[in-house]
């Protein structure tokens, strides 16, 4: 086990250095590294609402990623990716106008985005005194999938040597030995990081994805990263909106 000076909890030893079946020894770990970020953009939203209440994804990726490097010496961002479903207009209009703005915003300022339409289902369940009720949800699906792939591409093209994955998605996981599969292979090192949110002494999961250095996100950090643009369409009624 070990207990990083940067801050961050105590996690399982990080795949720091993958053997090369081409050499006896192993990589050596680069003193600056290239860090490329990848946002779960619902997964990150939905882990600080749990913990803080808050109503829409007012994070600035840019001031995070920033964050969480500037708490590792070396750590040199270089790129961020970020992925999200998106409701459609006739479902969830301030919704689907917030995603679209903040998107362009992103978009306009360097980051690689990726979006994909919320998928809308129900189904029928049993209440407990024996009636039936039909439940309407909507659904991300995809998204995980497009993160993987392009943590998988971009560590095969030596695109990073560190992948930092603001997710808690354990779905990723098989993406994560995959990219150690590559650097074994190519007899490099590479590193994937996982950044959440983290309350101490809150039952919420506090693990990051298996397999990759933990990362936690404290509350004073997120605050210190909200961004303060509102992407959210006007509201008619003059209420002020909730956080």
């Amino acid at each position: 086990m070990n207990t990083s000076s940067s801050g961050d909890s105590t996690t399982p030893d990080p795949p720091s250095a993958a053997p090369s079946t081409a050499a006896t020894t192993s990589p050596t770990e680069p003193s600056k590294k290239r860090i490329i970020a990848f946002f779960d953009a619902q997964n990150l939203f939905f882990a600080a609402k749990e913990l803080w209440g808050y109503h829409w994804p007012n994070y600035d990726p840019s001031k995070l990623a920033q964050a969480i490097c500037a708490q590792h010496p070396g750590w040199n961002l270089i790129q961020i990716r970020f992925y999200t479903g998106v409701p459609l207009q006739e479902r969830n209009y301030e919704g689907n106008i917030f995603w679209q703005n903040k998107l362009l915003a992103l978009s306009r300022a360097g980051v690689v985005t990726y979006r994909r339409h919320l998928v809308y289902r129900q189904e029928e369940v049993e209440l407990s005194d024996g009636s039936f009720e039909v439940i309407k949800y909507s659904q991300e699906k995809g998204v995980d999938v497009r993160v993987a792939l392009d943590m998988l591409m971009l560590s095969v093209s030596d695109a990073y040597d560190v992948a930092l994955v603001f997710s808690q998605d354990q779905d990723l996981s098989e993406a994560v030995d995959d990219v150690r599969k590559v650097a074994t292979s190519a007899g490099r090192w590479i590193l994937v990081a996982s950044a959440y949110p983290h309350e101490p002494g809150s039952s919420r999961n506090n693990r990051g994805i298996s397999n990759t250095l933990y990362c936690p996100i404290d509350h004073a950090t997120y605050d210190a990263c909200i961004d303060p643009r509102d992407y959210r369409p006007r509201l008619r009624s003059g209420r002020p909106r909730p956080k």
